[in-house]
């Protein structure tokens, strides 16, 4: 058998810095250090966190003192005015890509544009990105959600930074039926699309591919998406123990890549453990 990794997989840029950012916080700082939300859409990582002792919150109000940090994702900007109004001292781990989005919608908003935004409804950067984007916002998964709009209507696009090219288009192919012609900004993350693009590759050219990181990671589950639509032996996992002897039989190359929001020493463990069941089998 024969391993083969994605030729980009694994933490992202942003990724790799919200969590040297809060490790830097927390060893700077005797105060409390919190998260509003998980840092990244990884459990394995949050407890990590949680180990050193940055906790997780759900909401502001559950912070009388100390540092709230901003997660990857953003946030709308008022709650970040709620936070300092609290006297909380605010450390800003939003991705630099996801702040590109929001200044895209605030632009868009400025401008007198109704905004839509290419993303998950509920999905916690789509929460932020709107924040920015007026009363006029408007969140599309696809084209079917799309109201009709008047000929004349000033509409603005931007996307969820890890949303893929295909639905974007397919969201502007539509508008433009209406005889609408909206200003788009492409805020898609090239990481994102590079990641995208290698997994379905790799996975074109094995029997079985393995998708690594957390299974509320959106990013990871898109993945996990465009890899099964070529190879229909796409398993997505978390942990080294999740891997099952009965996905290899009769396989005899592995494909594996990784969310954007998996560190390379949970890649490295899926790797070993891999190793080890081959060579058990053997």
């Amino acid at each position: 058998m024969e391993i083969r990794r994605a030729r980009y997989a694994g933490a992202c840029y942003g990724v790799k810095r919200a969590l040297r950012l809060v490790e830097e916080a927390i060893q700077r700082s005797n105060r409390p250090v919190n998260t509003l939300g998980p840092l990244i859409h990884n459990p394995q990582v949050v407890e990590g966190l949680r180990a050193l002792g940055i906790e997780t919150v759900n909401s502001i109000d559950e912070v009388d003192h100390g540092t709230i940090v901003i997660r990857s994702h953003g946030v709308s900007p008022t709650i970040i005015t709620a936070a300092q109004a609290k006297g909380l001292k605010v450390l800003d781990a939003t991705c630099p890509h996801v702040s590109k989005a929001q200044a895209a919608a605030s632009e868009l908003n400025r401008q007198g544009y109704t905004v839509v935004v290419v993303g998950e409804r509920g999905h916690p950067e789509v929460e932020g990105i709107s924040g920015y984007a007026g009363d006029q916002v408007l969140v599309v998964q696809n084209p079917d959600e799309l109201p009709a709009f008047d000929a004349m209507a000033r509409i603005g696009v931007v996307a969820q930074t890890t949303q893929t090219a295909d639905a974007l288009a397919s969201i502007i192919a539509t508008i433009n039926s209406q005889g609408v012609k909206p200003e788009v900004y492409d805020t898609i993350c090239f990481a994102t699309r590079q990641r995208q693009e290698a997994a379905s590759e790799l996975a074109a050219e094995v029997d079985v591919m393995l998708v690594v990181g957390g299974r509320n990671s959106s990013n990871t589950t898109r993945l996990t998406e465009l890899c099964r639509a070529v190879c229909p032996s796409t398993y997505h996992l978390e942990k080294p123990a999740e891997l099952d002897a009965s996905w290899f039989v009769n396989a005899h190359f592995i494909g594996i890549t990784a969310g954007a929001s998996t560190p390379e020493s949970q890649i490295e463990a899926v790797e070993s453990q891999l190793y080890g069941l081959f060579t058990e089998q053997d």
